[in-house]
């Protein structure tokens, strides 16, 4: 059977990449355009067997683009689909009566798009036996081996079993189907023929004999074979519990040592950067204290600058320096990220969901850190902290806080498209939201 072809249309380039890909594995070719007059352009010279049309886009939209495909009647017979993240019996009903056949959600999912791939009639008939319309498709054993060593090798093992399992649990029902028809098919041939051989031979017409009642034994062979085809779907129905649970354990063990792993990174990762921050540089760590390299803190969106993990950090530092016989300034100094929010000033502002588009956040600032005053910046403990420091060491060591506010950024902010999402954004913000503390000595 020839391939089947798929336009998407959709002006973000992830969006397309994404549907392509998951159309990719059905054995379908995809083209892609950008905006509703591109795709129209290519209809004049292409047919494709379906179309995937986004809503909101630059120029003509998407249910714009659905009315004028209808319109032609060279391709108003083309199938459409719409592929967006609009939602609701209102939109769906508005699309349908414009002559798409209904919406695909942009959060999709594999099944969604095999559904959706029945409904347009992209892939074969469910009850082909010939040929399994679904099979998932895996990795080949070098691809595999070479994306094992990646970080993110574990997060495509964990999506790869689940396909497994999915596919496993198909492939089983369809089997157990099989079995059951082939099982019925069988005994309803035994029966017929049981019946056939015992009936007697037809009598002259002028002596015919009224007709013998069913033999016992047919009627015992019915029950028997319904008895064997109850118990045969009860063992296959039981297996495939068992294999469906031993697959969710084995997948559930895979996440928990894919987070045990993590965790282990990240004190590995803490502990070498606590190791380059107290290293002295060669020969002037032993005849100059203040060598201890300059260090940062990350501060949680809310958190005020000067307490919680900075509060134990600074009591860390001055600790070493006493017992170094330092004598200078501890310098700490506060800088703010600029974070995607999501709130009001009423109730509050707190960072956006990671999918949420940056040009749909209500706010893209720091509020909280804005409104702390110089005392509202640290703590009780942390302004205890600071005068017990100076007091202990007679002067010797002072510490000197200060807020620089998002001046010196230490990680660039992504550049502004319209693709752009609020986890990206904030990533770099959560970086740049941090306290630095640098070791000045004395004169």
């Amino acid at each position: 059977m020839a391939s089947k072809r798929a336009l998407v249309v959709d002006d973000s380039k992830s969006a397309r990449v994404i549907l392509s890909r998951m159309l990719e594995k059905y054995a379908i070719d995809v083209d892609m355009a950008e905006s509703a007059e591109l795709a129209i352009e290519y209809l004049k010279n292409n047919r494709p067997d379906a179309i995937f049309m986004d809503h909101l886009m630059p120029g003509m939209d998407g249910l714009q683009a659905v009315k004028a495909i209808k319109s032609n009647p060279q391709t108003a017979m083309i199938p459409i689909m719409m592929y967006t993240s609009q939602e609701g019996a209102l939109y769906v009903g508005q699309a349908r009566a414009l002559g798409a056949m209904g919406v695909l959600p942009k959060q999709v999912r594999p099944v969604d798009v095999s559904k959706v791939l029945y409904e347009l009639h992209l892939l074969p008939d469910r009850r082909d036996p010939a040929k399994p319309a679904l099979a998932p498709v895996e990795l080949s054993n070098g691809t595999a081996g070479k994306s094992a060593s990646q970080p993110g090798a574990r997060a495509a093992a964990e999506t790869d079993w689940g396909k497994r399992i999915e596919a496993a649990v198909k492939d089983q029902t369809i089997d157990l189907r099989r079995f059951m028809v082939a099982s019925l098919d069988s005994f309803a041939s035994r029966i017929v023929g049981d019946l056939r051989d015992a009936a007697p031979p037809p009598a002259p017409e002028s002596a015919a004999p009224p007709a013998p009642p069913p033999r016992q034994g047919s009627w015992a062979l019915l029950a028997g074979a319904a008895a064997l085809i109850a118990a045969a779907f009860a063992v296959a129905w039981i297996s495939a519990r068992d294999d469906l649970g031993k697959s969710r354990t084995e997948l559930a063990a895979l996440k928990s040592s894919n987070a045990e792993l993590q965790r282990t990174r990240a004190d590995l990762s803490s502990a070498v950067k606590d190791l380059t921050a107290a290293a002295a540089p060669g020969a002037a760590a032993a005849s100059a204290p203040s060598a201890l390299a300059a260090r940062a803190e990350p501060v949680p969106y809310g958190e005020i600058p000067f307490d919680h993990g900075r509060l134990e950090v600074l009591r860390d530092l001055v600790t070493k320096l006493e017992a170094q016989g330092f004598h200078g300034t501890v310098k700490i100094t506060s800088l703010s990220g600029i974070f995607c929010l999501s709130g009001n000033s009423i109730d509050g502002f707190a960072p956006a969901p990671a999918a949420t588009l940056l040009s749909k956040c209500d706010l893209v600032g720091n509020p909280f850190e804005e409104s702390l005053s110089g005392q509202q910046r640290q703590s009780l403990a942390f302004a205890n902290l600071i005068a017990s420091v100076r007091q202990r060491t007679q002067g010797a060591i002072t510490v000197a806080i200060e807020n620089a506010g998002s001046t010196r950024p230490s990680t660039p902010y992504p550049i502004r498209v319209d693709s752009l999402t609020a986890g990206e954004w904030n990533r770099a913000a959560a970086a740049n939201n941090r306290v630095e503390f640098e070791v000045q000595p004395g004169g």
